[in-house]
């Protein structure tokens, strides 16, 4: 009787021990994922920035600042400028999701309130050198109306007000707000390769050449042409390269033409087989490498040389000097130069003002 009494003992403890543990695990999975207090915020579903929407129309700017650069958007007049480029126009798009995204950003759940932890969510004040962006949005008459400070950490966006040290997930969307050149409309020139007939060049010792191609020819198709057309090619790939550069154009930076405070050390003619001329200068400055250009109305082209010449006339663009080399090689390293004839017939040597 002993024996069996203690195998029923020992079996509802061990019934009770499995109930117990199961109870246990209820309970570490309930406080895993059960909403936090920490996380309960009175501001919760409230706007980030709360005069936003009653300010959006009267903003007269709205400051981007980051700890190693800053810029800011602009309305001058109807139009939306970047400030730090002297005036250039920046892109609508962009600048509509932007607005779109400040008035309707509201704060999530709370995350923390420890100034050491505010560098793990991308929300370090930029100001004291943090990895945050500061957003300032200003009046028309230069007034501050709201501010934070925003960051991501994968694809999840945070913020924080920007006089306090405590950081809630934000839910909505904004642009990426991390380089200023993504607000910039560069896309200046759209030509394809195949479009081009012909390029002039006159390089930084006054020396020109002038390559052309059949229509329908490729790429590495383009030879000297009268008056240069004694000239012997060193490498097929190199006249191609400079020949077709136009079509690659890809500004990096603008500044106004006025700032330049150098000569144009080279320039590059490109003509397309429907009368299209793209006359682009090359300028090598001290803050990097440049060029300015302006379309030729001939032909059918009319309407697409005014549509260039409204984007790029006054505006000086920044190119990688990798890219800017295609426009300002030296002629010698493309062609081998022979003496012309005087009675050779042909289109006269481009007229060059550039200093050796």
């Amino acid at each position: 009787m002993s024996i069996a009494l203690d195998n029923r003992r020992r079996v509802t403890v061990q019934r009770l021990s499995i109930v117990a543990a199961t109870l246990w695990v209820c309970l570490i999975l309930m406080s895993l994922f059960a909403p936090s207090t920490n996380d309960i915020s009175p501001r919760t579903g409230d706007p980030v920035l709360r005069n936003f929407s009653a300010v959006r129309g009267d903003t007269g700017s709205i400051k981007v600042t980051m700890a190693d650069e800053s810029y800011t958007l602009e309305r001058r007049g109807s139009e939306w400028v970047m400030a730090e480029t002297g005036g250039y126009p920046v892109r609508t798009d962009r600048l509509n999701t932007l607005a779109e995204g400040l008035e309707t950003l509201t704060w999530g759940a709370r995350r923390t309130d420890n100034p050491e932890r505010m560098e793990r969510l991308g929300l370090g004040d930029p100001r004291k050198g943090g990895n945050g962006v500061l957003v300032q949005v200003f009046a028309t008459n230069g007034a501050l109306t709201a501010e934070m400070i925003t960051g991501r950490r994968g694809d999840r966006l945070y913020a924080r007000d920007a006089g306090e040290d405590v950081a809630f997930r934000a839910e909505g969307e904004l642009p990426p707000l991390y380089t200023r050149q993504a607000w910039l409309d560069l896309d200046i020139v759209d030509i394809e390769d195949s479009a081009i007939s012909a390029v002039r060049l006159t390089d930084s010792s006054g020396a020109s050449i002038y390559l052309t191609r059949e229509a329908g020819g490729g790429p590495r198709s383009f030879t000297p042409a009268p008056p240069h057309q004694n000239d012997r090619l060193r490498s097929r790939l190199a006249a191609s390269t400079t020949a077709l550069a136009v079509s690659r154009l890809s500004p990096i930076d603008v500044k106004p033409q006025a700032d330049l405070t150098s000569r144009a050390v080279a320039r590059h003619i490109t003509e397309t087989y429907d009368g299209l001329e793209i006359d682009l200068r090359a300028w090598r400055e001290p803050d990097g490498h440049w060029v300015t250009l302006r379309a030729v109305e001939a032909g059918d082209a009319a309407r697409r040389a005014q549509t260039i010449n409204d984007r790029a006339e006054g505006w000086a663009f920044k190119l990688t000097e990798y890219d800017w080399q295609e426009f300002a090689p030296r002629v010698s390293s493309i062609v081998i130069k022979t003496p012309v004839p005087t009675s050779i017939d042909g289109p006269p040597p481009i007229t060059s003002d550039f200093q050796p």
